[in-house]
């Protein structure tokens, strides 16, 4: 049992506890202060497209067009409340998971147990600890019962870890068996979880999206200013007034820039966060989303990531026979495969007689494991077989049990029989029972067993022997020699169903899966070759022996500081890095990653805290669906910006170009903010609700460092509009020529020919996808039309009516806009970019 009770200290006096509470302060790890309002809106605002609108608005106010200067800061206002509106809801849903952690523990104060919330846990407390609990603290063992404890969260490690007098228990680790007591060592901050979140204080910066899009915003206001002073300096060298030219050139600079452009991502990311909670994923940064869509190395933690986080019986063992047990987690559904069950009915009754696990079915209709989770899984195997728990006990009641200890790494029952004679069980580690001196079986039994052991050992598994013996009269003590071997079990805790398809979709779309775990090489490079992240034979990397290892996929035993260097290693060598865990050692790597996922059902506080997304369903395939919603959110947004500076550059060419054809102001200030308004107004920001392209999951990802207006993009906006001032010069200079009002036509075709654009951009078009795309373009449309026929607007925008027939030769010509965007669409396919190796990105030599 340990420790005898006298030496145990008594625990602490209320006296002593509160002292210590006012001193060290509450056990709570140092969360961040709640963000004010401002300082959200401050941070959406500080975006570089954002400020190029401000810009753009006090430009506007200059020239004293308040009805476009409205229009601009509706955009901003629109946009900045999004962004807030999201990370505020994000926020609010953490926090309810968050409320779903054990909040109390069990301490001994002035000498009588009490309950009191985990916050109020100091150094010097005596905790109680018993199955099922939390430990609120780190803690040094007192006393202990078979003391089981389930460290994954902390260390990755999926097998539980047996904790005797003098060893150490951490916070946010759990009791599976037995119990115990344990003195606090240390709280908060200064335990182990707290020296965890101290390497999160770093986060991860600007998303590949924000980094391009910073890059589009300097190269458009370069270029935008150069042109416009140009078409500035020409009007004046031709005589035009200053004040005019001055106006004129700050349209040019107002529609030039694609100001609807953060409208688009934010709708495009916000449609995407919400496809994404309706797949039970939390978004709780709205550009987290699109930096999916970048991804090219997908490192993941192993255990509740790619396994289950629960332990099942796969492969039996007799002398006389081997099978494989099929089905996942603790419900009794599987078949045997490759044997008769007769011939492992013994093997299982006895691991169900010698287990000291519960296995109820709860309310929800899930079976839950109560105790060790090794014991739990032989439950199940045996109820595989037909064999029941309370049948068992009933027919085979316990009489005594010598409890599993770590020194002996094995544990005995002794049992009554139907006939009054007496049965002794043992189960325990292959080496503890493969012994003459516990078995009476023959060395070549016994040397047999073993090899098998290793076998299974290699491959991954957790190995169990199981030995029995029957006696004729009830001993004094369990019996542990003269055993006869029934078999062996390989446990393992196997891969989510869903988390191979994830992975082969991940190689399909050129992104590196990458296994960083904490457990045994044996048991990562076992899960890591049966989801197909390397094949088998494959070279991996156990981070505490091996320094580094090129193009390794596996990295084994990584502590939490190697797994937060590797992510830094792979984002230094220019990778866009996913990272998913769910345990307090993954949340430094979660939170340095590009985008960090934790799973929110079995992840710890945090794991969540740290990420950007939290599956709530703990669903790693979910994680491939946002992935693709990334790609759709950069598809779109490379479409409106085809659409947008195809306008933008063809207005600018037609007020250059103008003169040269005997158009001495092509186009007035007004009229150019206004097609500017309608074009790049609803019509553009419906483009970013455009659905995905169905090859998008086909294609390897963009390089982390091309620029979003590469891979084709420029060269689609130059032909565009090349066709957008080809047909609105040629109505001017035509109507110029024939005595109809030149000006008002070529109004009226850049505007609609724009709006053809649009409608070609559509990633498919002739269905029903995106409807808001085909009312926005009519919206504008008619109100193109009303600059041209209402009187006001008439006098606001210097245009005259045009008769009916010019109205229709303008309105055909203006079907080459959607037709040029068709074509363009035909013609030029977007390369995909070359995968930097067989899978994807290529390989690395990444130290541990």
């Amino acid at each position: 049992m340990g420790e005898p009770e006298a030496v145990l200290r008594p625990g602490l006096s209320s006296e002593q506890a509160a002292a210590r509470l006012e001193q060290d302060g509450p056990n709570l790890l140092p969360g961040r202060p709640p963000v004010p309002v401002w300082r959200r809106v401050a941070g959406q605002i500080r975006d570089p497209l954002i400020i190029v609108l401000l810009v753009a608005t006090a430009l506007t106010a200059l020239t004293g067009d308040w009805a476009d200067m409205v229009v601009i800061l509706l955009v901003i206002v629109v946009n900045t409340s999004v962004g807030v509106a999201q990370e505020v809801r994000a926020d609010r849903a953490i926090t309810a998971l968050n409320e779903l952690t054990a909040p109390v523990a069990r301490v001994v104060r002035d000498g009588a147990q009490r309950r009191i919330p985990a916050a109020g846990v100091v150094v010097g407390d005596l905790l109680v600890l018993a199955e099922g609990d939390i430990v609120p603290a780190d803690a040094r063992v007192r006393e202990a019962a078979a003391l089981l404890v389930d460290e994954s969260a902390l260390t990755g490690e999926s097998i539980s870890v047996d904790k005797g007098p003098g060893e150490q228990v951490s916070a946010g680790t759990v009791v599976v068996r037995g119990r115990g007591r344990a003195e606090v060592t240390a709280t908060g901050s200064a335990g182990s979880a707290g020296r965890i979140a101290a390497l999160m204080a770093t986060g991860p910066g600007l998303t590949p999206l924000q980094r391009r899009l910073v890059g589009v915003g300097r190269l458009l206001a370069a270029v935008t200013v150069f042109l416009c002073v140009v078409v500035g300096a020409l009007g004046l060298v031709r005589g035009q007034p200053v004040e005019l030219m001055v106006v004129t050139a700050i349209s040019l600079v107002v529609a030039a820039v694609p100001e609807s452009l953060p409208a688009v991502v934010t709708l495009s990311l916000a449609l995407g966060a919400r496809r994404m909670a309706a797949r039970h994923a939390l978004v709780r940064r709205l550009h987290a989303v699109e930096t999916l869509g970048s991804v090219t190395v997908l490192a993941t933690d192993k255990t509740g990531t790619l396994t289950e986080g629960r332990m099942v019986v796969r492969h039996l063992w007799t002398p006389t026979a081997q099978a494989t047990l099929t089905g996942t987690g603790y419900a009794p559904c599987g078949r045997l495969e490759g044997g008769p069950p007769e011939a492992f009915a013994d093997l299982l009754t006895g691991g169900a007689l010698c287990n000291d696990a519960r296995l109820p079915h709860g309310e929800d209709g899930r079976w839950q494991a109560l105790g060790d989770p090794t014991e739990a899984a032989l439950l199940a195997a045996a109820a595989k077989l037909g064999l029941d728990r309370a049948d068992l006990d009933h027919r085979y009641p316990r009489l005594a049990e010598h409890p599993f200890d770590s020194a002996r790494k094995r544990m005995s029952t002794l049992h009554r029989l139907p006939d009054g004679r007496a049965r002794a069980v043992c189960k325990g580690a292959p080496e503890s029972l493969l012994r003459p001196a516990v078995l009476a079986d023959d060395p070549a039994l016994r040397t047999r067993a073993a090899e098998q052991a290793e076998r299974f050992a290699q491959a991954g598994y957790r190995v169990l022997a199981i030995a029995q013996t029957d006696l004729a009269a009830t001993p004094g003590e369990v019996p542990e020699s003269g055993l006869s071997l029934l078999g062996l079990v390989a446990i393992l805790d196997p891969p989510r169903q869903a988390a191979a398809g994830a992975v082969a979709a991940c190689l399909r779309a050129g992104i590196r899966p990458v296994l960083i775990s904490g457990d045994h090489p044996g048991t990562a490079r076992a899960i890591a070759t049966e989801l197909g992240i390397i094949a088998p034979g494959a070279a991996i990397t156990d981070c505490r022996t091996v320094p580094s290892l090129d193009g390794t996929a596996v990295y084994a035993r990584a502590t939490p500081e190697q797994k937060l260097h590797l992510i830094e290693r792979m984002r230094a060598d220019g990778d866009v890095v996913a990272m998913t865990g769910d345990g307090v050692n993954d949340g430094p790597a979660l939170r340095r990653a590009d985008i960090g996922v934790a799973m929110g059902g079995r992840g710890t506080e945090v794991a969540r805290q740290a990420a950007d997304l939290v599956l709530a369903d703990d669903n790693l395939d979910t994680v491939v669906a946002a992935v693709e919603e990334g790609r759709r959110v950069y598809a779109n947004i490379r479409r409106f910006l085809v659409y947008g500076l195809s306008g933008g550059a063809a207005e600018i060419a037609v007020m250059l170009l103008g003169p040269l054809f005997g158009l001495a102001l092509p186009l007035l200030p007004a009229q150019i903010l206004w097609i500017n308004l309608l074009t790049h107004g609803l019509p553009g920001v419906a483009l970013g609700g455009e659905p995905a392209d169905p090859a998008a999951m086909s294609r390897p990802p963009r390089p982390p460092d091309q620029s979003i207006l590469r891979a084709g993009l420029w060269q689609r906006v130059v032909r565009i509009a090349v066709v957008l001032t080809a047909v609105t010069l040629g109505v001017a200079v035509w109507a110029a020529h024939t005595g109809r009002p030149w000006q008002s036509m070529a109004f009226f075709a850049l505007g609609a020919t724009q709006l053809g654009v649009a409608l070609g951009s559509r990633a498919r078009p002739g269905s029903s996808a995106n409807p808001m795309l085909l009312i926005a373009v009519a919206g504008a449309l008619v109100l193109q039309l009303a600059g041209l026929y209402v009187p006001p607007l008439r006098e606001l925008l210097g245009t005259r009516p045009l008769p009916a027939g010019d109205l229709l030769i303008v309105a055909a010509l203006s079907v080459l806009g959607y037709a040029a965007a068709r074509l363009d669409r035909i013609l030029h396919r977007d390369p995909d970019p070359p995968a930097r190796d067989g899978h994807g990105p290529r390989p690395r030599t990444l130290a541990c």
